[in-house]
């Protein structure tokens, strides 16, 4: 009898964010639709995934599905289109990254003990995230996959910036194999989000961060896990840095 082979890691955001609801099952399905529309795993435009294979990835049934998604709707971030071509769509992607300035949903975050605990965590889940994308084995889709996001990243305007930005951080949690790192990423992400829609988006710092995400592509690629590490550590400085002294 063979031994069964580990299945691949996933290639898609959806498949490695998305995770079986537990406990308050709607709200907790709630929660985690609202943060994949926030951080740009599903963009304005796109259509959510077939009733179906949603249920299934987060283990509910396709009523509490439906449910959910009706409150997306009254909360203006889907609609659902009828008939031929139809499904449930993205329409807003509420108080995302990139829309700076607008007033955060959960603003305790900004401030004193909260905003550094959010710093320190992001500290040190991504650039442990880096370094372990960085020991991996990836396949060709997989390599394809980082360069691609990397590159949206730069190409982005600076409206689109943010959500292209938090696609590629999750890409790296992404190829690193372990959910539980991309559980970790996603959390910090969001957090991050929230904080960065509170300061504007400036140019000299997008330059920069850049840089720094071709770095640590290249060492991700390249099986250079200190580089990876070390790079992503000065990348989350950086934003640290702006944040602490715009907001306080």
């Amino acid at each position: 009898m063979t031994p069964e082979q580990p299945s691949p890691p996933p290639t898609r955001l959806p498949d490695a964010v998305l995770r079986p609801a537990v406990g308050n099952v709607f709200e907790t399905t709630v929660e985690q639709l609202a943060t994949a529309i926030r951080l740009g795993v599903f963009v304005v435009g796109e259509q959510l995934p077939p009733e179906r294979d949603l249920a299934d990835r987060l283990a509910i049934s396709r009523n509490t599905l439906r449910e959910a998604i009706a409150a997306l709707r009254d909360a203006g971030l889907v609609e659902t289109r009828r008939g031929r071509g139809g499904g449930t769509i993205v329409t807003d992607a509420g108080h995302a990254p990139g829309r700076a300035g607008e007033p955060s949903a959960v603003s305790g975050i900004r401030r004193g003990a909260a905003l550094e605990d959010a710093l320190d965590f992001r500290r040190v889940v991504e650039p442990g995230a880096a370094r372990l994308a960085a020991t991996r084995t990836l396949s060709g889709d997989q390599r394809v996959w980082l360069l691609e996001s990397c590159r949206a990243v730069r190409e982005a305007d600076p409206a689109a910036h943010r959500i292209a930005d938090s696609r590629l951080h999750l890409a790296i949690a992404t190829v690193t194999g372990s959910p539980m790192v991309v559980e970790a990423v996603t959390r910090a992400q969001a957090a991050l989000g929230e904080l960065l829609g509170a300061i504007p988006v400036l140019r000299t710092n997008i330059e920069h961060s850049h840089d720094q995400h071709d770095t640590i592509v290249e060492a991700i690629l390249t099986g250079d896990p200190d580089t990876a590490r070390t790079t992503m550590e000065e990348h989350c400085d950086a934003t640290s840095a702006l944040l602490r002294g715009l907001i306080g």
